[in-house]
């Protein structure tokens, strides 16, 4: 048993007869009245995001998890494929197991979590960031940067992203996972 002391992103925890993983929390110290732990929890199961919030000291059953190194291998609309880099053997996934399958691309080697119990996949988490390169996208407007403007662009995988104007098609650009968004230019 761990309390709201451990909770932490990423960790996975059973909740309301199902497994969550916690992908953001926030420890409150009000001036009045007792601390307490704000989070959001998404179920590994159907990929649905609640909010909950624990009362201090509050005692949460943890999931013992096991991390591998898998290989993004191919979609192919029924599951996402992936193989273990260490014996090969491979397993396919939901789309509600990931977070952002957008933003892989084949040959991309992500860490799945793997329940100690039953063996069975919880979830995808993907590098901090990833390279892309850009499809498609309108020229820049010259004379238009006063601000930090943007423009929407099609990468290689098929999600779309605001860069900057500067930003043309055929650059590779480093795309954060956590919230999709653009990073920097990546020179060859």
């Amino acid at each position: 048993m761990a309390s709201t002391s451990d909770i932490r992103n990423g960790l996975c925890i059973h909740y309301n007869h199902d497994i969550f993983k916690i992908i953001e929390f926030l420890h409150v110290k009000p001036g009045k009245g007792p601390a307490f732990v704000r989070t959001k929890l998404k179920s590994v199961t159907t990929g649905k995001v609640i909010d909950n919030t624990f009362s201090a000291g509050h005692k949460i059953e943890e999931v013992r998890v096991e991390t591998h190194k898998f290989q993004f291998l191919y979609n192919d609309g029924e599951g996402y494929h992936f193989m273990n880099t260490e014996d090969y053997t491979q397993i396919a996934l939901q789309e509600n197991a990931l977070d952002r399958p957008d933003l892989m691309k084949e040959g991309e080697v992500v860490t799945i979590l793997i329940n100690s119990e039953d063996g069975s996949p919880l979830s995808v988490d993907l590098p901090a960031s990833v390279i892309l390169e850009i499809t498609s996208t309108e020229p820049g407007v010259k004379g238009n940067t006063a601000t930090n403007a943007t423009k929407p662009a099609t990468v290689e995988t098929g999600a779309s992203i605001n860069v900057p104007l500067f930003i043309n098609e055929g650059d590779k650009i480093k795309v954060d996972t956590t919230k999709g968004t653009y990073k920097e230019r990546v020179k060859e």
